[in-house]
Protein backbone atom coordinates (compact mmCIF):
# COMPACT_ATOMS: atom_id res chain seq x y z
CA UNK A 1 0.00 0.00 0.00
CA UNK A 2 0.95 3.46 -0.80
CA UNK A 3 1.02 6.76 0.95
CA UNK A 4 0.70 9.70 -1.39
CA UNK A 5 0.29 13.06 -0.05
CA UNK A 6 -1.78 15.82 -2.15
CA UNK A 7 -0.69 19.23 -1.49
CA UNK A 8 -2.33 22.11 -3.58
CA UNK A 9 -2.58 26.15 -4.04
CA UNK A 10 0.18 27.30 -1.80
CA UNK A 11 0.00 30.62 -3.10
CA UNK A 12 3.24 31.56 -2.13
CA UNK A 13 3.26 35.63 -1.14
CA UNK A 14 -0.25 35.01 0.39
CA UNK A 15 0.50 32.45 2.79
CA UNK A 16 -1.08 32.06 6.38
CA UNK A 17 1.61 32.75 9.05
CA UNK A 18 4.01 29.52 10.58
CA UNK A 19 1.19 27.01 8.21
CA UNK A 20 3.80 26.53 6.15
CA UNK A 21 6.12 24.81 8.93
CA UNK A 22 3.40 23.37 10.16
CA UNK A 23 2.34 21.60 7.29
CA UNK A 24 5.92 20.18 6.51
CA UNK A 25 6.00 19.49 10.46
CA UNK A 26 2.55 17.00 9.47
CA UNK A 27 4.59 15.30 6.29
CA UNK A 28 7.71 14.52 8.61
CA UNK A 29 5.08 12.63 10.88
CA UNK A 30 3.04 11.29 8.25
CA UNK A 31 5.88 9.99 6.20
CA UNK A 32 4.30 9.44 2.75
CA UNK A 33 6.29 8.00 -0.03
CA UNK A 34 5.36 10.83 -2.61
CA UNK A 35 4.07 14.13 -2.48
CA UNK A 36 2.20 15.58 -5.42
CA UNK A 37 1.85 19.17 -5.58
CA UNK A 38 -1.13 20.36 -8.27
CA UNK A 39 -0.39 23.96 -8.79
CA UNK A 40 -0.38 27.48 -8.09
CA UNK A 41 2.81 27.27 -6.23
CA UNK A 42 2.86 31.47 -6.00
CA UNK A 43 0.20 34.14 -5.77
CA UNK A 44 1.58 36.89 -8.55
CA UNK A 45 4.86 34.71 -10.24
CA UNK A 46 7.17 37.46 -8.45
CA UNK A 47 10.70 35.89 -7.85
CA UNK A 48 10.53 36.47 -4.54
CA UNK A 49 7.72 34.08 -4.19
CA UNK A 50 9.19 31.63 -6.32
CA UNK A 51 12.21 31.35 -4.41
CA UNK A 52 9.86 30.75 -1.06
CA UNK A 53 8.40 28.18 -2.94
CA UNK A 54 11.56 26.51 -3.36
CA UNK A 55 12.78 26.40 -0.12
CA UNK A 56 9.79 24.62 0.98
CA UNK A 57 9.99 22.23 -1.99
CA UNK A 58 13.62 21.33 -0.59
CA UNK A 59 12.46 20.56 2.77
CA UNK A 60 10.11 18.49 2.06
CA UNK A 61 10.26 15.01 3.60
CA UNK A 62 9.53 12.67 0.36
CA UNK A 63 9.97 12.76 -3.58
CA UNK A 64 7.49 15.43 -5.25
CA UNK A 65 6.12 15.78 -8.43
CA UNK A 66 4.67 18.83 -9.59
CA UNK A 67 2.54 20.97 -12.21
CA UNK A 68 1.75 24.32 -12.91
CA UNK A 69 -1.21 26.45 -11.76
CA UNK A 70 -2.66 29.87 -13.31
CA UNK A 71 -1.08 31.83 -11.07
CA UNK A 72 2.07 30.76 -11.67
CA UNK A 73 1.79 32.66 -14.63
CA UNK A 74 2.57 36.55 -13.91
CA UNK A 75 -0.77 38.58 -13.84
CA UNK A 76 0.61 42.12 -14.17
CA UNK A 77 3.84 41.63 -15.99
CA UNK A 78 1.90 41.70 -19.50
CA UNK A 79 5.61 41.26 -21.71
CA UNK A 80 6.42 37.91 -19.75
CA UNK A 81 3.03 36.69 -19.16
CA UNK A 82 3.19 36.33 -22.97
CA UNK A 83 6.84 35.77 -23.79
CA UNK A 84 7.65 33.52 -21.31
CA UNK A 85 4.90 32.45 -18.99
CA UNK A 86 6.17 29.80 -17.02
CA UNK A 87 9.92 30.87 -17.36
CA UNK A 88 10.20 31.39 -13.85
CA UNK A 89 8.27 28.01 -12.94
CA UNK A 90 11.31 26.06 -14.92
CA UNK A 91 13.76 27.93 -13.42
CA UNK A 92 13.00 27.86 -9.53
CA UNK A 93 10.45 24.90 -9.13
CA UNK A 94 11.62 22.60 -12.25
CA UNK A 95 11.57 22.44 -16.31
CA UNK A 96 9.28 19.62 -16.67
CA UNK A 97 5.88 20.94 -17.02
CA UNK A 98 4.46 17.49 -17.97
CA UNK A 99 6.36 15.69 -15.29
CA UNK A 100 5.86 11.57 -15.05
CA UNK A 101 6.82 9.31 -11.90
CA UNK A 102 6.85 5.72 -12.10
CA UNK A 103 8.03 2.53 -9.37
CA UNK A 104 6.84 -0.64 -8.73
CA UNK A 105 3.43 0.07 -7.81
CA UNK A 106 2.36 3.99 -9.27
CA UNK A 107 2.53 5.52 -12.67
CA UNK A 108 1.82 9.51 -11.55
CA UNK A 109 1.44 11.44 -14.99
CA UNK A 110 1.75 15.29 -14.35
CA UNK A 111 -0.56 17.96 -17.06
CA UNK A 112 -0.01 21.32 -17.35
CA UNK A 113 -2.92 23.16 -17.59
CA UNK A 114 -1.74 26.97 -17.28
CA UNK A 115 -2.60 28.94 -20.07
CA UNK A 116 -1.22 32.68 -20.62
CA UNK A 117 -4.33 33.48 -23.09
CA UNK A 118 -6.65 33.19 -19.92
CA UNK A 119 -7.11 34.70 -16.91
CA UNK A 120 -7.77 31.65 -14.64
CA UNK A 121 -9.46 29.10 -17.14
CA UNK A 122 -7.11 26.22 -18.12
CA UNK A 123 -6.90 23.41 -20.62
CA UNK A 124 -5.80 20.00 -21.77
CA UNK A 125 -4.31 20.34 -25.43
CA UNK A 126 -4.51 17.50 -27.67
CA UNK A 127 -0.70 16.79 -27.32
CA UNK A 128 -0.86 16.70 -23.85
CA UNK A 129 -4.13 14.11 -24.87
CA UNK A 130 -1.52 11.86 -27.13
CA UNK A 131 0.93 12.40 -24.31
CA UNK A 132 -1.07 10.53 -21.65
CA UNK A 133 -1.74 7.55 -24.58
CA UNK A 134 1.99 7.52 -24.80
CA UNK A 135 3.11 7.37 -21.46
CA UNK A 136 -0.01 5.49 -19.58
CA UNK A 137 -1.62 3.21 -22.15
CA UNK A 138 0.33 -0.08 -21.29
CA UNK A 139 -1.15 -2.48 -19.78
CA UNK A 140 0.04 -2.61 -16.25
CA UNK A 141 -2.77 -4.70 -13.53
CA UNK A 142 0.13 -3.95 -10.79
CA UNK A 143 0.09 -0.40 -10.85
CA UNK A 144 -1.65 2.07 -10.18
CA UNK A 145 -2.48 5.19 -12.65
CA UNK A 146 -2.78 8.72 -11.77
CA UNK A 147 -3.34 11.71 -13.72
CA UNK A 148 -2.64 15.14 -12.10
CA UNK A 149 -3.97 18.47 -13.32
CA UNK A 150 -4.32 22.13 -11.64
CA UNK A 151 -7.89 22.62 -13.20
CA UNK A 152 -10.78 20.32 -11.94
CA UNK A 153 -12.27 17.72 -14.05
CA UNK A 154 -15.35 17.88 -11.72
CA UNK A 155 -17.55 20.83 -9.82
CA UNK A 156 -17.89 20.50 -6.15
CA UNK A 157 -21.30 18.11 -4.85
CA UNK A 158 -24.21 19.84 -5.74
CA UNK A 159 -22.93 22.48 -7.97
CA UNK A 160 -23.86 21.66 -11.36
CA UNK A 161 -23.34 25.57 -12.52
CA UNK A 162 -21.62 26.45 -15.93
CA UNK A 163 -19.39 28.77 -13.89
CA UNK A 164 -17.27 26.28 -12.22
CA UNK A 165 -13.82 26.85 -13.99
CA UNK A 166 -13.58 23.05 -15.12
CA UNK A 167 -10.42 22.00 -17.36
CA UNK A 168 -10.98 22.42 -20.79
CA UNK A 169 -11.43 19.58 -23.66
CA UNK A 170 -12.06 17.31 -20.19
CA UNK A 171 -14.76 15.71 -22.58
CA UNK A 172 -12.33 15.10 -24.50
CA UNK A 173 -9.87 13.47 -22.11
CA UNK A 174 -12.49 11.08 -20.61
CA UNK A 175 -12.74 8.59 -23.76
CA UNK A 176 -8.52 8.68 -23.21
CA UNK A 177 -8.87 8.50 -19.55
CA UNK A 178 -10.77 5.21 -20.28
CA UNK A 179 -8.74 3.71 -22.43
CA UNK A 180 -5.57 4.44 -20.43
CA UNK A 181 -7.62 2.65 -17.29
CA UNK A 182 -6.75 6.07 -15.02
CA UNK A 183 -7.59 4.85 -11.46
CA UNK A 184 -7.37 8.54 -9.86
CA UNK A 185 -7.63 11.90 -10.86
CA UNK A 186 -5.69 14.78 -8.78
CA UNK A 187 -6.45 18.51 -8.68
CA UNK A 188 -6.45 21.72 -7.30
CA UNK A 189 -7.68 25.64 -7.96
CA UNK A 190 -11.08 25.91 -6.52
CA UNK A 191 -9.24 25.52 -2.63
CA UNK A 192 -11.76 23.29 -2.14
CA UNK A 193 -11.59 19.93 -1.14
CA UNK A 194 -13.80 17.07 -2.16
CA UNK A 195 -13.98 13.72 -4.03
CA UNK A 196 -16.34 11.99 -6.60
CA UNK A 197 -16.71 9.73 -9.05
CA UNK A 198 -16.45 11.13 -12.48
CA UNK A 199 -19.62 9.04 -14.16
CA UNK A 200 -21.96 11.51 -11.81
CA UNK A 201 -20.68 14.47 -14.43
CA UNK A 202 -19.43 12.55 -17.36
CA UNK A 203 -22.43 9.99 -17.96
CA UNK A 204 -20.14 8.54 -20.89
CA UNK A 205 -17.39 7.33 -19.10
CA UNK A 206 -17.20 3.37 -19.02
CA UNK A 207 -15.26 2.96 -15.71
CA UNK A 208 -14.96 3.70 -12.24
CA UNK A 209 -12.44 6.88 -11.65
CA UNK A 210 -12.40 8.60 -8.74
CA UNK A 211 -11.46 12.65 -9.30
CA UNK A 212 -9.76 14.10 -5.83
CA UNK A 213 -9.63 18.00 -5.17
CA UNK A 214 -7.40 19.55 -2.74
CA UNK A 215 -8.04 23.02 -1.15
CA UNK A 216 -5.51 24.97 -0.14
CA UNK A 217 -2.73 24.15 1.85
CA UNK A 218 -1.46 26.98 3.59
CA UNK A 219 -2.99 30.42 1.90
CA UNK A 220 -5.41 33.04 3.26
CA UNK A 221 -7.85 32.51 -0.03
CA UNK A 222 -9.67 29.79 1.69
CA UNK A 223 -13.55 29.00 0.47
CA UNK A 224 -14.70 28.87 4.14
CA UNK A 225 -13.12 26.07 4.52
CA UNK A 226 -9.97 25.42 6.61
CA UNK A 227 -6.37 25.03 5.28
CA UNK A 228 -6.08 21.15 4.47
CA UNK A 229 -4.25 18.74 2.40
CA UNK A 230 -5.23 15.23 1.28
CA UNK A 231 -3.37 11.78 2.34
CA UNK A 232 -4.44 9.11 0.12
CA UNK A 233 -3.71 5.66 0.76
CA UNK A 234 -3.47 3.58 -2.75
CA UNK A 235 -3.80 -0.08 -2.86
CA UNK A 236 -4.11 -1.82 -6.59
CA UNK A 237 -6.16 -5.18 -4.90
Amino acid sequence: MRCLAHLSDLHFGCEEGGLAEALLADLREQQPSLIAISGDFTQRARRSQYRAARAFLERLPARWIAVPGNHDVPLYDVLRRFLSPLGRYRKFITPDLNPFYEDAELMLLGLNTARSLTWKSGRISLEQLARVRATLAAPAPEKFKVLMTHHPFIPPPGDQASAIDLVGRAAQAIPVIDECRIDLLLAGHLHQGYSGNISTYYPHARRSIVSVQAGTAISRRRRNEPNAYNLLWLDQR
